[in-house]
């Protein structure tokens, strides 16, 4: 935890607003989702006479399973609240035409495991641990144990299956295990959650997977493995970027590979780059290098130029990298 960094007392926070929102990043993904929507629904039934909304732009269908997800108001808005909850934002500039609702509150609060989070929250209101699992990870222990209920422990732990990777990646720790155990007692089918959040996938995500996957390249002797998805192949599959969620952790999973580059244009000589790693490379430094950010083993930015530019510039980065780790072991040596 960030040094001075303590668990906020949200409900004295609250205690004295009348009208409350919350919100997450655009293009939500299922923490941004099971953060937003767990405290979403402890926050209506602990306050059923204040006035309480969820701002997601672009909201994802995949999710629709989860309680709340149909009072979700997907429209911008800059209406003045007595206070602002952002989850899972990160930078501001992630809430879109969202922003008014930061800009124009009362009070506000940031909950997140991003580290740049500065000049979200006003003082003392914010509560970051960037080793944690996930923002529903966070939420949980926000919320208290005691008071978690069915709603709250579905949406919660969808958040944290979706950034741990269904418990494969290493921001999972003991403390995460401990609180998706607890979640799984409440009265909810947790491997339904698991199928449809994270591994069921339509006919044409399947045909978009396939696409990528036998149109990928290797580089840089074989540790770094590469794809894109243009403007013209989402238009002969009638697809959306939607359609693209999973791909990036599919190449991950390639034997033998460190670095998984994803990338789709969103318009001419603009791209969308998403960046997976393992232990071997920290894709957050790559990213922030290039003007976007993330975890050390899960990235994005958007990119402009050719397809090449993208790649060159993405993996000269990971280049130094893999000169500074022979640096420190020729030192070790």
């Amino acid at each position: 935890m960030p040094e001075g960094m303590k668990m906020i007392d949200l409900r004295s926070i609250c205690e004295d607003k009348q009208s409350i929102a919350i919100s997450s990043h655009i293009r939500p993904d299922g923490d941004a989702f099971g953060s937003t929507l767990g405290l979403y629904s402890f926050l209506k039934k602990k306050y059923p006479d204040k006035r309480i909304e969820l701002y997601l732009i672009d909201p994802n269908p995949l999710f629709s399973f989860l309680p709340g997800y149909e009072e979700i108001k997907s429209d911008p808005s800059d209406e003045a609240f007595d206070l602002f909850i952002a989850l899972d934002l990160g930078d501001r500039e992630r809430l879109g035409k969202n922003k008014g609702l930061l800009d124009n509150a009362g009070e506000r609060v940031c909950i997140d495991h991003h580290l740049d989070y500065t000049g979200i929250a006003t003082e003392n209101n914010s509560y970051v641990v960037p080793e944690a699992s996930s923002t529903a990870e966070l939420v949980y222990n926000v919320i208290g144990a005691d008071e978690i209920d069915d709603n709250s422990a579905i949406c919660l732990y969808t958040g944290i299956i979706s950034d741990t990777g269904v418990f494969q990646y290493s921001c999972t720790s003991s403390r995460t295990m401990e609180i998706a155990g607890h979640l799984m007692t409440f009265n909810f089918d947790h491997s339904k959650v698991v199928s449809e959040s994270f591994f069921e996938k339509t006919y044409r995500q399947n045909l978009l997977l396939g696409r990528s996957l036998l149109e990928s390249i290797l580089l840089m002797d074989k540790k770094v493995i590469v794809s894109v998805i243009t403007q013209r192949t989402l238009r002969f599959y009638n697809a959306t970027t939607k359609d693209l969620e999973g791909i990036v952790s599919q190449l991950r999973n390639t034997k033998g590979v460190d670095v998984a580059i994803f990338m789709y244009e969103t318009a001419t000589g603009e791209f969308k780059v998403s960046l997976r790693s393992n232990e071997n490379i920290n894709v957050a430094r790559i990213a922030a290098k290039l003007g976007g950010g993330g975890h050390e083993r899960a990235a994005g930015l958007n990119m402009s130029g050719s397809f090449y530019d993208v790649v060159n510039n993405v993996t000269a980065e990971i280049e130094k990298q893999y000169q500074e780790k022979e640096a420190e072991s020729g030192q070790q040596g």
